[in-house]
């Protein structure tokens, strides 16, 4: 793996950070490739029960595509910047199909396609002096990927002024219109997504795991089709030992020794 991507597992709980501090953790190629191969991991790994998703150092959670390479335009060939930029959607596809919760813990500025980054995760705790914005208009560029995810989170109008200024939020409106969970002092930060994180991993890894991968099938279905496959998805649940042993837990009254199947 990557250098600029670290990876570590403690307790069921796989830690990926972006590791470019000097350049506010952002994107080139090699970043991009490396996140791509530690949600790989997760996806293969059956002991990981969910993961953290963080910045280096305290300035940043992920300032976007690096600027002076080819993701943004830079001196590479058409068809290079073309490919480059794609790894944008597939990293976000790995991250939904990776089957593990994802918390993301922003620990610093959050812009450009870092926000993407971030609105592909499921939850998110940010320290309360972090910023959040589509500033790509202020160099002659567009969040044009980015607002895929960002009006599935802020309505029409808010959505439409991130875009169009490119002017920052701050973190507690950013929770207010439901970019993150909630905003806590730095200084709470690790607490509090640990504290979540203990919450994923109390739960089974089986179900969440379904949970997650119905979500994302039905987000964009039509109702009828959505409560279709979610009654399928409802039958495969009924189906599993994890299933049957927080039924009998919860009869029995003691918590559930789950198998994650």
């Amino acid at each position: 793996m990557s250098e600029k991507v670290m990876f570590e597992v403690a307790d069921g709980v796989a830690t990926v950070t972006i590791n470019r501090p000097e350049k506010r953790n952002s994107l080139d190629p090699e970043t991009l490739a490396g996140l791509m191969a530690a949600f790989g991991r997760v996806r293969e790994d059956p002991d990981i029960q969910a993961v953290v998703l963080t910045g280096a150092g305290d300035r940043a959670f992920c300032a976007g595509a690096d600027l002076s390479g080819s993701i943004a335009g830079g001196p590479a060939p058409p068809l290079t910047r073309w490919e480059d930029q794609g790894r944008f959607p597939d990293l976000f596809k790995a991250m939904w199909g990776c089957g593990r919760p994802i918390v993301a813990r922003v620990n610093g500025h959050c812009l450009a396609g870092g926000m993407g980054v971030l609105l592909a995760c499921d939850l998110a705790i940010a320290s309360e002096d972090a910023t959040f914005g589509t500033p790509e208009v202020k160099v002659g560029l567009f969040p044009y990927m980015v607002m895929a995810l960002l009006f599935r989170f802020v309505g029409r109008r808010r959505g439409m002024e991130m875009v169009l200024t490119g002017e920052r939020m701050p973190a507690s409106e950013a929770a207010q219109v439901g970019l993150i969970n909630r905003a806590v002092p730095a200084e709470d930060l690790d607490e509090e997504v640990n504290a979540l994180v203990a919450k994923l991993t109390s739960k089974s890894p089986a179900i969440l795991r379904l949970g997650k991968h119905a979500f994302h099938a039905t987000e964009d279905m039509p109702v009828d089709a959505a409560l279709d496959h979610l009654r399928g998805m409802l039958l495969v649940n009924t189906l599993t030992e994890d299933a049957a042993e927080g039924v009998i837990a919860f009869i029995s009254k003691r918590p559930p020794a789950w198998k994650g199947r």
